[in-house]
């Protein structure tokens, strides 16, 4: 295999966001070019896809928050150590539907908001640049 070209961290960022935003998506990493390419049956703004995109050697598919644990565990994990107080809230928050919007309105009420975005932030970058070590993925910051 050729040397691979670095995928930046902020073109994995966009494209879990873009995994995450519903219907039928999905997301490869080119390990030659460090291209991230994206598809979605809803959307014809995007490139055909490759040909070759089953090929594993050359492409990798880019898992979803969830498949990273980047939901509710983060959640759950943000409450238990940032605010141990609503611990068994937030817990029983997630055991129904609509928890994201019950989290975010506690968090606000906690004046918590902006501390959850940042440790969101920072915790998906760890989980990508894990992705990227455990999948031979040369990452550039």
């Amino acid at each position: 295999m050729s040397e691979q070209t670095p995928v930046k961290l902020a073109d994995l960022e966009d494209a879990l966001l873009f995994l995450d935003a519903g219907g039928d998506t999905e997301a490869w990493v080119c390990r030659d070019t460090g291209t991230v390419l994206r598809h979605s049956d809803e959307f014809d703004e995007f490139d055909p896809l490759p040909a070759d995109i089953e090929d594993a050697a050359r492409y990798v598919a880019l898992p979803n928050k969830r498949d990273l644990d980047l939901g509710k565990p983060l959640a759950l994990e943000f409450a238990r150590t940032q605010l141990p107080d609503c611990y068994e809230q937030v817990c029983a928050m997630f055991s129904h539907r609509g928890a994201y919007a019950r989290f975010k309105d506690l968090l606000d009420r906690h004046d918590s908001l902006d501390a959850w975005h940042q440790w969101e932030r920072e915790q998906t970058r760890q989980a990508l640049r894990e992705w990227c070590a455990d999948n031979s993925i040369t990452l550039a910051e």
